[in-house]
């Protein structure tokens, strides 16, 4: 009985200093905690990376924006993963490029029918691809050209608008400031790429990712396959893409870093050019990595493309 009398002593006197903490507690005005902690974010789903850094900077600090695929992704022929479901199901929109570039995005989202997807190519008009199997199929690449970011960038606004109307006077505001960087970025490429000599103007990459960039700013493409989606090298690519490099005598070649180079190095070696780097398409670098954002991307390309074609 002494010992039961021993441990009930100091749990009533824990329970007098929790009475007395819990009175004081009580008196105190609690501090009003914002609505938007208490409150969850709209949540929105890109695609790849590029979209998600385009549609968080119209979001601002108002959206949460999840890109599915990873840095570094070759997004073409993407599998998504279960956890990649599992978090499309928290999703209120998914923002998607269109052109047929995701194909695995449509059976990925059949099973979400109350997930809203919006298409960023929306009133853009497709190149056709040249060439090969793809023959006739639009281009996907649209926002390799800054102009046409331009228009990702409006179709994502109103997007987010539609989803978010109480800050949707926020999200015009940041659209027209990324426009505005993407307008800059337009007269730097257009000064830059205006310093290459004619005849050595042309694009030789991997990828015929650039179909139009190379139109806005008076570039001649090659390239050893449409789009990744079709990325077998086959001898006749091969030799199409030397005999053109050759012949116009182009001093330098190039790849994307989401495949292998190895065929655009022989390539060089082939043709007497020489493999001159690595450019960022279809997804962006890691932070901290040469292309983070869309607009250190386009940086970089044109970097590396003026450098290489220039023998630097």
């Amino acid at each position: 009985m002494t010992a039961r009398t021993i441990l009930l002593r100091p749990a009533l006197a824990l329970s007098g200093a929790l009475m007395l903490t819990s009175g004081a507690l009580l008196g105190c005005t609690p501090t009003p905690v914002p609505v938007e902690q208490v409150q969850a974010k709209p949540r929105v789903l890109t695609t790849f990376t590029i979209l998600a850094d385009m549609a968080n900077r119209v979001a601002g600090k108002h959206l949460q924006v999840e890109s599915i695929t990873r840095p570094g992704a070759e997004i073409h022929g993407y599998e998504p993963s279960p956890s990649d479901l599992r978090r499309a199901e928290g999703a209120q929109l998914v923002l998607v490029n269109g052109f047929g570039l995701e194909r695995w995005a449509d059976r990925f989202l059949s099973g979400l029918p109350d997930v809203q997807r919006v298409v960023l190519t929306e009133g853009i008009e497709p190149l056709p691809i040249a060439g090969d199997v793809a023959a006739g199929k639009p281009n996907p690449h649209a926002w390799m050209s800054p102009r046409l970011a331009e228009v990702y960038v409006e179709n994502i606004r109103k997007a987010f608008s539609a989803l978010d109307p109480a800050h949707a006077a926020d999200f015009k505001r940041n659209a027209e400031a990324y426009r505005a960087e993407l307008r800059a970025l337009d007269n730097d490429l257009r000064r830059d790429l205006a310093t290459l000599p004619p005849q050595h103007r042309l694009l030789a990459t991997c990828e015929g990712a650039f179909s139009y960039l190379a139109r806005d700013y008076g570039l001649t493409e090659a390239y050893l396959w449409p789009v990744n989606a079709e990325s077998q090298v086959t001898p006749q690519r091969m030799a199409r893409l030397i005999a053109t490099v050759r012949e116009r005598q182009v001093p330098a070649v190039f790849c994307e870093s989401t495949v292998s180079a190895e065929a655009q190095k022989q390539v060089a070696a082939e043709s007497g050019s020489r493999f001159a780097g690595v450019f960022f398409v279809d997804s962006l670098s890691p932070d901290g990595g040469p292309a983070s954002s869309l607009l250190e991307l386009q940086r970089h390309n044109v970097s590396t493309l003026v450098n290489g074609l220039k023998g630097r």
